[in-house]
């Protein structure tokens, strides 16, 4: 039998294979070497599946345009990364952190997209049109005018326009919807709620799509196949929801089909269930105990897949760590927060923030509650057709957001509070003087009254006209004969005579007695006088509300000419905005290229404006997105938003890749300096809100539902935001979705397999020596035992990634795959030859590898990390009888695990 198979030809001749890998296994081997060798074996399976058609196609050219000519590295990645994705599975989000500059990224994924001859839309707040216009036309200050994009731009709003023309002249009448290869969604976020609070349309009801259906309806799903690319630097509010209705948009209704092809256990509508239903748990853990670590820790792997297949997400620190920063140019340095806490009032007895905000929590604000005084024998008609009283959901969602308007507004400014007070006590005497007209008639006539749409009366921030917007609808009429009018006639009087009280406390506080302005108009002549950067006069100060911003630029315009003798200007997105300097017009797009005159480019766009500062720019959060103002280093929240990610948002239009600026300086006014004393009376108006449960809908928490007054969790967030400049992803228990997926590796396996296609050749159990900050062994093994799958957690299951210092501590660990992957590649990559001086110490510390106790070590240290109690003489067995068995690939008496391969990073110098 051996005779006949050695004499038949089936036989291969594996000697020089056998010979090629001991020596491979013997010689020095690269770094760069060990590095591809981990991500092949790793991610081999990517390599089978991955399709010529998904990767981006060399012949389109797009990598000579000028847009690919002016990204960094790391933008170079991501491109990749989402062509990838967008051919793979139709859609993508990128949610790198404020400043990376996402939009050029997104306009070379557009240049590749167009050069293979396909329609492009992008979709943007109007905000932000400016911006997008520019790349597109034939405009001096176009830096890619010579790639003759061509793409169409419509603003959010559009999609819920039948008529009128877009910002590139299309006619909405007529407009093909269904005609664009690629939307690209800028703020993404705008979509967050999908159809969860549509009131019409759903399941074949008929009625009037929101701009989310009519999106998904009429531009994705209609028409050529359509991807959809996302973009938002927070996809994630406060509920993976968010996240799951911007990448329905993806699956256009096919959950099942696009689950099979991302390789789920689960339906990904069950993933998202799931992770919700884990946030929810997460989020009634005491403060101290809801880390974004444990939130991680509870989510399972399926949701881990999804982000790392169809996100781009990286943050601040993960480009500084893993990118080459002198190709980039540093960020400016961030000084420690300045944190001021003024007084309302520079008169001796005067009002004090406790004071008025305990006044607040004893307003019921029953004038917006109609619905709460009907008679039970009227209900009924005001039900709708499933028996529900859904106007009272709205009218508690009404009340909630007038109750915490009228707070962020006393935060604001005593006069934005003052004009809500009096918009509120107006409405009240408007409704008592009905009632009045309805008595005189005996109560018998017909009169009606209803709630306004707060929207064209109020002044709301970003966050609570979004839920307006989205939430509230118009008016309801009552009929004064089904309601209780007289109790609620005395609950409106008692609101009012509060109101008045209000009125009256803060009654003497002018302009010449608020502290909190007179302190900002010390700190700007402070910081024009002494610069933080030498010449640079700029302040933005940003403010939630309109009328606070009015009345600032009112007296802050007229103290800087004649103190300071700069430009002033104000933006709030309601109507043009204002200047003090002649010849620059009320347009948002002139006032910010004078502001930031060298990153907007103003001498080549407008040359008849050169010369023309703007130092001072008073503004609302109508530009706390996609805007970069970096030519300024002094931004003041004179309001401290109650959601924490605006404030990011914020200091992301100064703190931006590519400034120019040594170090930038955040300045917070607090309404109070007693943290506890705020949170509070914060959560006395909230409570007060809550006293009213509506039987007909069993909710009293109709919009805002993820605000919980959770006291102890919103000090936490004010805390740190009292001491450091955060980032969103490090915002104290905030949700972030960035540095968790593994694309980048995928990526770069890739391109090297192109050019190396033999490295599955390339033996388990070879080695490598690196320089570096962080001496240790990188261990990379593979598991061999199953039963240890229900064990992890481990995101590349079955492989095991232990980053060990030499001292025994585990610098990254098995669930931190991504953390080891980005020390590997920052330390490999590039580093095709081995170093031999390097090289040389090691096999001197290990006498050429007959004593590799320390490494013995490390390597129990890394096992004990993975499994609890491994036996030591599995681990020691690794190197019983020295170097030669440690290399095997089956390592005798090691049950778990097989060693793949392993880096020595040795101490610098």
């Amino acid at each position: 039998m051996f005779d006949q198979a050695w004499e038949s030809d089936q036989l291969e001749d594996v000697t020089a294979t056998v010979i090629e890998n001991i020596e491979q296994m013997y010689r020095e081997n690269a770094p760069e070497l060990v590095y591809y060798l981990a991500l092949y074996r790793i991610f081999h399976e990517f390599l089978d599946d991955v399709s010529t058609d998904n990767l981006p196609k060399e012949g389109t050219g797009f990598r000579d345009s000028r847009i690919w000519s002016l990204l960094y590295d790391f933008q170079k990645d991501a491109v990749l990364a989402i062509i990838n994705k967008l051919q793979t599975y139709n859609g993508c989000i990128l949610a790198d952190s404020v400043g990376l500059g996402k939009t050029f990224t997104a306009l070379a994924v557009i240049k590749y997209f167009e050069s293979l001859n396909r329609n492009v839309l992008v979709l943007c707040p109007k905000k932000l049109s400016d911006n997008w216009m520019t790349y597109r036309n034939n405009q001096r200050n176009n830096p890619i005018a010579e790639d003759r994009l061509r793409y169409d731009v419509l603003y959010h709003t559009d999609l819920s326009r039948k008529r009128g023309k877009t910002a590139t002249g299309l006619d909405l009448e007529t407009i093909n919807w269904g005609s664009y290869d690629l939307v690209v969604i800028d703020e993404s976020h705008n979509f967050r709620n999908g159809e969860d609070t549509a009131t019409a349309a759903k399941d074949g009801e008929g009625g009037t799509e929101n701009r989310y259906q009519r999106l998904l309806n009429h531009v994705i799903r209609e028409g050529v196949p359509t991807k959809v690319l996302m973009l938002s630097a927070t996809p994630v509010n406060n509920r993976f929801r968010d996240l799951r209705n911007q990448l329905a948009l993806a699956y256009q209704g096919d959950p099942e089909a696009w689950s099979e092809k991302l390789g789920l256990s689960n339906n990904i509508e069950q993933v998202f269930s799931n992770a919700q239903r884990a946030f929810k748990a997460w989020s009634q853990q005491p403060a101290e105990n809801r880390t974004t670590e444990s939130l991680m820790d509870s989510l399972d792997f399926d949701f881990f897949r999804v982000l790392d297949e169809v996100t781009v997400a990286r943050s601040r620190k993960h480009i500084q760590r893993y990118y080459d920063m002198s190709a980039i140019g540093p960020f400016p340095r961030r000084n420690d927060p300045i944190s001021i806490y003024p007084d309302l009032t520079t008169q001796e007895n005067g009002a004090t923030y406790s004071e008025i905000a305990g006044s607040l929590s004893l307003l019921n604000l029953a004038v917006y509650m109609p619905s709460q005084y009907l008679l039970p024998s009227a209900v009924f008609k005001y039900e709708d057709k499933n028996g529900n009283l859904t106007t009272g959901g709205r009218e508690t969602g009404v009340r909630r957001l007038m109750a915490a308007n009228l707070l962020k507004r006393l935060e604001s400014s005593v006069s934005s509070f003052r004009l809500t007070l009096e918009r509120v006590f107006s409405l009240m005497n408007t409704t008592l003087n009905t009632i009045v007209v309805f008595k005189e008639m005996g109560a018998s006539g017909e009169a009606s009254v209803s709630v306004s749409d707060l929207s064209q009366d109020f002044d709301f921030d970003a966050d609570d006209s979004e839920a307006l917007d989205f939430s509230v609808g118009g008016k309801v009429q009552y009929d004064l004969r089904d309601l209780d009018w007289k109790t609620w006639e005395r609950d409106i009087c008692d609101d009012a005579q509060t109101i008045e009280g209000l009125l009256h406390m803060i009654d003497g506080i002018d302009a010449e007695h608020d502290a909190k302005l007179l302190k900002l108009e010390s700190l700007i002549a402070k910081k024009v006088a002494h610069p933080i950067n030498p010449g640079n006069k700029k302040v933005i100060v940003f403010t939630a509300f309109a009328d606070t911003a009015d009345y600032l630029y009112e007296h802050i315009s007229a103290f800087v000419e004649e103190q300071l003798g700069l430009g002033v200007a104000e933006v709030t997105g309601t109507g043009g905005g204002k200047t003090t300097l002649e010849g620059v017009r009320g347009d948002l797009s002139e006032i910010l290229t004078c502001f930031s005159p060298v990153s907007k480019e103003r001498d080549k766009v407008y040359p008849r404006l050169a010369g023309k500062d703007i130092d001072i720019l008073i503004a609302t959060d109508c530009i706390s997105e996609g805007q970069n103002l970096q030519d300024c280093d002094y931004l003041v929240n004179y309001d401290i938003h109650w959601n924490p990610v605006r404030i990011v948002q914020r200091f992301g239009r100064v703190d931006r890749i590519g400034s120019k600026n040594e170090v930038i300086q955040l300045v917070n006014f607090w309404p109070c300096e007693d943290l506890d004393n705020y949170i509070h009376l914060k959560g006395r108006v909230e409570d007060r809100m809550r006293m009213t449960v509506m039987t007909s809908t069993g909710d009293d928490d109709y919009i805002n539902e993820d605000e919980k007054g959770d006291l102890e969790y919103r000090k936490q967030q004010l805390e740190q935001m009292q001491h450091e400049v955060v980032d969103l992803e490090d915002v104290s228990g905030g949700v972030s979705i960035t540095d968790l997926g593994l694309n980048d590796f995928r990526m770069d396996l890739v391109a090297y397999h192109q050019a190396n296609p033999d490295i599955d050749r390339v033996p388990t159990g070879i080695d490598a020596v690196v320089e570096g900050y962080e001496p240790g062994i990188i261990f990379v093994l593979r598991n061999v035992n199953q039963a240890l799958d229900a064990k992890t957690r481990n995101q590349i299951h079955p492989f095991y990634l232990v980053y060990v210092r030499d001292d025994g501590e585990i610098a990254h660990g098995y669930l931190d795959p991504k953390d080891t992957l980005d020390a590997m590649r920052r330390l490999c990559r590039g580093k095709s030859e081995p170093d031999a001086e390097l090289c040389r110490a090691y096999n001197k510390a290990t006498k050429n590898g007959r004593d590799m106790r320390v490494a013995s070590q490390l390597l129990r240290a890394a096992i004990e990390s993975i499994v609890d109690e491994k036996a030591e003489a599995d681990v020691d067995s690794f190197f019983t009888g020295g170097t030669t068995s440690f290399l095997e690939n089956d390592v005798a008496g090691l049950d778990d695990f097989e060693l793949v391969c392993f880096l020595v990073v040795r101490a610098h110098g």
